[in-house]
């Protein structure tokens, strides 16, 4: 059995030799399950006082089986790396389902069904060894915006309350057994800055330091995160988490997310992922890209050299990792650029003193 440091020492030498492929979406794929309530409830949560269905990180605890088939499918189309299913799990967000002492468990059993299922793969094709991102989603609650118009102060939570529930999130995934975490669809910066606290802080309690992958969130043609930054100010705010990958994932399609991801990749001085929609969602909510569209448009960033890590993400299916993996085999990863020594800070807008 490996060591956690041995397989990410293989990721590094991995990703000098090619593209990895992340997995793609895990709500698209949950919902063609046409689940009812009672797959959510499970017997443990049978006689929950709320409705629950929608929760789908609950299905780690319940329906375990379906969380292993979706990382199976992904890692059969070609994906070197997926997420565990805990997008939603801390006590924040989970407070919409009043499920808030399930958290740990939640992020345990996902990351433990990951780990089991990348492990049978690793050991299948030695060739091809198979990693677990923990997934560390945004929440619904912000740090950097006002809650109330009319007062620019206002807050519904404080940045301890941020803090402490990543740090119950990321405490759960490494004792699950992942490889890294993936802090992923950020809009607001700082809450993104509590949950690298977070991880850095479980050193404090004897745990072993975990790489940290970072995944910004550009929501609109604004070219600006959701709390107002351009994507190089994004940079020089998280860079000081030395992330071994900077990144961009969700609300754009390939074409519209392609100059933002070319910035990520004139700037940063680390790997450069992306994980991209299909497309954007039509009037009932759907993703209409076809797989072959994505490949398509990914194959063309990575021949321009702008990209290390490349998957899905909303509407993508195991099938548009199937076409991406196989439009990206065989062509050279991004070249990490040597930047200059620089002052390099940031509010909304970037600020670089040579």
């Amino acid at each position: 059995m490996t060591t956690r440091s041995e397989r990410f020492k293989t990721l590094l030498a991995t990703a000098k030799e090619r593209i990895l492929v992340l997995d793609g979406s895990w709500g698209v794929m949950i919902q063609r399950r046409g689940l009812a309530e009672e797959d959510y409830r499970g017997e443990r949560f049978k006689d929950h006082p709320v409705q629950i269905k929608g929760n789908n990180d609950i299905l780690c605890i319940t329906r375990p089986d379906i969380i292993a088939d979706l990382h199976d499918q992904y890692y059969a189309a070609g994906a070197d790396i997926s997420e565990t299913n805990t997008f939603s799990a801390t006590f924040i967000a989970q407070a919409d389902y009043e499920m808030e002492g399930a958290v740990r468990d939640i992020n345990l059993q996902g990351a433990r069904i990951a780990r089991e299922v990348a492990d049978r793969w690793t050991a299948k094709e030695p060739h091809k060894p198979r990693f677990v991102a923990g997934s560390i989603g945004p929440l619904n609650r912000m740090l950097s915006m006002s809650s109330d118009v009319n007062d620019p102060g206002a807050r519904t939570v404080t940045f301890d309350q941020v803090y402490d529930a990543y740090k119950e999130q990321v405490r759960a995934l490494h004792d699950g057994g992942v490889d890294f975490f993936l802090i992923e669809t950020i809009t607001d910066t700082l809450n993104c800055k509590a949950a690298i606290k977070a991880i850095f802080d479980l050193e404090d309690e004897g745990y072993e330091r975990l790489p940290i992958w970072i995944s910004g969130t550009i929501t609109d043609r604004s070219g600006r995160t959701l709390s107002g930054q351009t994507v190089e100010a994004f940079w020089n705010s998280v860079k000081h988490a030395k992330p071994f990958a900077i990144g961009l994932n969700c609300a754009l399609g390939a074409d519209l997310m392609r100059p933002h991801i070319a910035e990520l990749s004139r700037i940063a001085d680390t790997m450069v992922a992306a994980f991209p929609n299909a497309g954007l969602p039509n009037a009932f909510g759907q993703y209409d890209e076809t797989p072959d569209q994505t490949a398509c448009s990914l194959e063309e960033w990575a021949k321009s050299g702008l990209v290390n890590i490349l998957g899905g993400c909303c509407g993508t299916t195991p099938d548009h990792i199937h076409h991406v993996a196989d439009a990206v085999a065989g062509l050279p990863a991004r070249q990490v650029p040597e930047r200059p020594v620089a002052m390099r800070l940031a509010g909304l807008e970037p600020f670089e003193l040579v």
